[in-house]
Parts: structure tokens; sequence; C-alpha cells
């Protein structure tokens, strides 16, 4: 289907980059294996370069926009489709676990997004909080956020976010996206990766947040000394958990967090 009206343009305050080259968009595509019977959520639908091809796979498309040009193309290019619903809302005030309500599907809802840089993070942290809605996760990073997110134990890239998401979620890296697949071309890397989350209860997830944080607020140090800046009995609270004092942060396992979050 083609849009013969002039296009509207990416906006920097938007953190705007439109995915154009038609081989990454279908590498996504596949990524998400949209089937017929599916709901999937799409965020920050843009101009619908993925969205078209999601409504195309007969599955049933949730898009979520906030910027108005872009919502004036969506309902132009898709508006009668009736595979299509289109939520006009800033995503991180998206409530997921109401938007599902809206439909009957009991499987859980796939997700997509090629997600602005300037609040990916934020975006997945809300994802993280509402992760029993969603069976898979596939989304697009500065490549840079990507490595932290998948950084394995002892990586000089693993930190908060990469704890953060690996406690809740499996992540899997699946590729890299150039700058000159988007318009205009930003001046760093992507990168596409899958998420799937875990069934697993934390007894005190503010806490576990909170506890991560503190292990991470200055990487150079030992984790008993970023640690007993919040925690007094932080000396303690290791020897208990059978874990060296002089050890980093990036050097603790998931479980190894877990112990701490529960001893303290």
């Amino acid at each position: 289907m083609k849009f013969t009206k002039s296009k509207p343009f990416a906006k920097k305050s938007f953190g705007q980059n439109f995915l154009t080259d038609e081989n990454y968009i279908n590498k996504i595509i596949t990524a998400v294996n949209p089937q017929k019977g599916e709901t999937i959520i799409e965020i920050g639908a843009g101009r619908g370069a993925l969205t078209e091809k999601l409504i195309e796979s007969s599955a049933f498309i949730i898009a979520i926009e906030f910027e108005r040009e872009m919502i004036t193309v969506l309902k132009e290019k898709f508006g009668q489709k009736e595979n299509f619903q289109l939520i006009e809302s800033d995503a991180l005030k998206v409530d997921f676990k109401e938007l599902v309500n809206l439909t009957s599907q009991i499987a859980g809802y796939k997700l997509v997004a090629n997600l602005p840089y300037n609040i990916s993070t934020a975006i997945l942290q809300k994802l993280i909080e509402q992760r029993e809605v969603f069976s898979e996760m596939v989304l697009m990073f500065q490549r840079e956020v990507a490595e932290k997110i998948t950084a394995n134990v002892g990586n000089s890239e693993r930190g908060f976010l990469s704890v953060l998401a690996q406690n809740y979620l499996e992540p899997e890296k699946l590729f890299d996206v150039p700058p000159t697949a988007f318009r205009p071309a930003p001046k760093v890397w992507s990168s596409v990766i899958r998420l799937i989350p875990k069934k697993v209860i934390i007894e005190n997830e503010t806490l576990f947040r909170e506890t991560i944080a503190a292990g991470f607020a200055q990487r150079r140090k030992t984790i008993l000394n970023n640690l007993k800046l919040k925690f007094k009995n932080a000396e303690k609270i290791l020897e208990d958990c059978e874990i060296d004092s002089k050890r980093r942060a990036e050097t603790l396992n998931i479980e190894e967090w877990r112990k701490i979050v529960h001893f303290i």
C-alpha cells in the first residue's frame, strides 16, 4: 500500500529515526513471526513500516503512537483495517495490563518496537514491571544499550540494567542494524534483541532494584564498599551469603544478587 501524501519528517525531540531498509524490516518481522489469531502490540508505530507487514500477517495489531502527525498517517493508512487498533498515547503512560483486557486473547501478547533512544531504558523498565502481559518482546535499542542488557557475568559492560533485565527476562541478541537503515541516519548502530519473560517471584522488587543500584554505584569499588554506603551491615550480609567482599558487582550472578536481597 502506498501513501501518496508527503511523509512527515522525523522529529528530533521525539528521538525518531524511521527504519526504512526493507531487509531489516523483514528481519524484524521474521523474528516476531506474527501468526493469525495472535495479538501483537507495537510501540512507536511511526509511519507504519513494521505495522503494514504485521497487519498483512492477519495477526491483530495494537499500535501505540504519541506523535500527532504520525497518528494521522497511521489512521489514513490502516484505519479501515479490521485487525488494527491505534492507541494514541505515550507508551510510558500506557497500562499494558489494562490494555490487554480490551481483547479476549488468552495467550501472552507479543511486543515489537523500534524504541526511541532517549526513552528506551525507561520503557524497558516499565515493560519489566508489566512483563506478565507478554509472551515475548522483540525490541530495537542503541547497540551500546543492547550490549548492557545482554552482558554476561564478568563482562565490563555488565551493570544495573544487565542484572535488572536478566533477573526477569531471558535476553537474546538477534542482529545489529547499521545507521544507513534509518532516515534520518543516527550516528550510532542499533541492535535487535528478543526478551522472554521469566516466571520469577521477588518478595520485594523495590528492594531488589535499590540493592542492584547500590552495588553498581561506583564501578571501581568492591561490592562491600558500594553496599555499605546504603546498608550498615553490608559486611555481615556478604558473609552470610558466602560472597567475597572484595569482588566487584559485575562478577555476581543473578542468584547471588537474589541471595543478598534475601539476607537484607
